[in-house]
């Protein structure tokens, strides 16, 4: 597997506040509102929820005891919470919780690594649409994917992956030869952007074809959000791409 480090950022000019704030933002929500995920009741309240968008409606469920049937040992399953905003609104809330500590590392190394690119093609403003849609996006492929396919609709789903994935589509698609700094083998090597993120987005497919079909209906549906933001982030990026003036000759300039 690949796993990004860096990448090449000599041509950016324009310095990435959105990217930074989105950084901080997923942060601080984990940190501080999530309490390093031992919140339990405002993660169960403002994640998204398939029953509560296909609905409309707010659900609350009670907490339910359960046995490991490896270990023995009981343990208790929180229902879902009363959710004080509006339900719809939870497609962008749940953008900016996590499940664990790995899962925030992960997110924002991508995001760290990609994003900054984006935004200096496109913006401050248009990159944060576009984020923020590819987000939504992805939510509603996790909703209609769970219907669909006859899942649990009140397996709650959070996380910044869908609206990275989007990213990290729209950056291929843009820079698709850009050099990539990638852990590969206990070593650092350089791979052209295309080859970087559609190895990782063939893993998505792999797995989530791998898991559509079982028990675990939960790792289904998340890669099925994985693989709705990148699709929603080839379709959407260079409709948020700023024309940007090119100079040719010292005399001569045009707009692509």
């Amino acid at each position: 597997m690949l796993i990004p480090i860096g990448d090449d950022n000599r041509d950016r000019r324009l310095t990435p506040f959105v990217n930074y704030t989105l950084l901080a933002l997923n942060i601080l929500v984990f940190v501080y509102w999530q309490e390093l995920g031992r919140n339990i009741g405002f993660t169960y309240a403002f994640s998204t929820v398939p029953g509560e968008i296909l609905t409309g409606t707010d659900i609350v469920t009670d907490s339910k005891i359960f046995t490991d049937p490896y270990t023995g040992q009981q343990l208790e399953m929180p229902g879902l919470q009363y959710t004080p905003v509006p339900v719809y609104l939870t497609l962008f809330t749940s953008m900016f919780m996590h499940g664990g500590v790995a899962h925030l590392a992960g997110n924002m190394m991508y995001l760290w690594i990609f994003g900054d690119n984006l935004e200096n093609v496109m913006g401050h403003r248009n990159y944060l649409l576009f984020y923020l849609l590819c987000g939504v996006l992805a939510g509603l492929a996790h909703v209609f994917t769970t219907a669909f396919l006859g899942h649990n609709p009140l397996i709650p789903s959070l996380g910044a992956s869908g609206a990275i994935s989007g990213v990290l589509a729209g950056y291929m698609l843009l820079f698709p030869r850009r050099g990539v700094h990638v852990w590969m083998l206990f070593t650092i090597v350089t791979v052209p952007a295309f080859l970087s993120v559609g190895i990782w987005f063939v893993f998505q497919i792999i797995n989530g074809l791998g898991a559509l079909g079982g028990d675990e209906a939960a790792g289904g549906v998340a890669y099925a959000a994985h693989i709705g933001g990148f699709i929603a982030g080839l379709l959407l990026v260079r409709r948020f791409v700023k024309k940007q003036r090119v100079i040719v000759t010292d005399r001569q300039e045009y707009y692509r």
